[in-house]
């Protein structure tokens, strides 16, 4: 363990993968732990979590399991309190949680809408709502909120984009709020990983075609966000707020095509 993270107490949402791999909240948690913080495990579904608990405490590092619906403010609440009364305090919270419904505004239901709103933008708010306090009192913190590359372009979802998007906006503020606070807030906008949550729309020419979109031209995984989330919760992030940070092999600086060494269009897979 390097100890980036050493003395530090760390909350994931979403730290279960939802099938068989490594999605971005797993992976930011057994790195968060590998780099010495302590990690309050929080999912929907405690048996993912509990996998996720099983890789850290195989590794020698420390996490528990809490059920919460983090769309829920009395939950976000007991998810906080749990993380103090284990753990002596509240360092970091990567707010991980994401669903996508793929339709337009003439598609979209009413509740499908506030479903996607309540998940991907309220439960931010309500997490950390709760976190900001105790970190307050601890003398500052890292809040790590998880958009997309979708909230910054077109996508084939309306409500995923909007809500992405709002995910950006609400860094933004939030930095500005709570800066004074040393409370640093940042965002990381993944592009095409392959993820457990992604794995059973994709068949070997979808996957291909994606991972050729990108200047890199290699595939994402759940560990390349949770990398950049140790950086940003780490003190060699200091004084880095606000921002958001892409990690999307560079598919963000040739949309909406790209294009390989012959001339060829590539289209991004989306």
């Amino acid at each position: 363990m390097a100890g980036r993270l050493e003395g530090k107490v760390a909350i994931v949402t979403g730290a279960g993968s939802s099938a068989e791999g490594i999605g971005n909240g797993k992976a930011t948690s057994i790195l968060f732990a590998r780099e010495g913080a302590k990690v309050l495990l929080v999912d929907a579904f405690p048996e993912r979590a509990a996998e996720t608990e099983a890789a850290i405490t195989a590794e020698g590092g420390e996490a528990s399991v809490f059920q919460a619906d983090v769309t829920s403010d009395v939950e976000c609440e007991a998810m906080v309190t749990a993380a103090i009364e284990r753990y002596g305090g509240l360092d970091i919270l990567d707010n991980n949680v994401g669903i996508s419904i793929r339709a337009s505004v003439l598609e979209v239901t009413e509740a499908q809408w506030d479903h996607v709103m309540a998940v991907n933008v309220k439960s931010i708010v309500l997490a950390s709502k709760h976190a900001i306090p105790h970190m307050i009192e601890g003398g500052g913190g890292a809040i790590i909120n998880i958009s997309s590359i979708a909230g910054l372009r077109a996508n084939s979802s309306t409500p995923y984009t909007a809500s992405k998007a709002a995910v950006v906006g609400l860094t933004k503020s939030m930095a500005g709020d709570h800066g004074p606070d040393n409370i640093r807030v940042n965002c990381i906008a993944p592009g095409l990983l392959y993820t457990p949550m992604v794995a059973p729309r994709m068949d070997d020419d979808l996957r291909q075609r994606r991972r050729i979109a990108s200047p890199l031209r290699t595939e994402g995984t759940g560990w390349d966000v949770g990398w950049a989330a140790v950086f940003l919760a780490s003190d060699e992030a200091r004084w880095v707020t606000g921002v958001v940070l892409p990690v999307d092999a560079g598919l963000l600086a040739t949309t909406p095509v790209t294009y390989d060494r012959l001339g060829q269009q590539q289209y991004d897979g989306t």
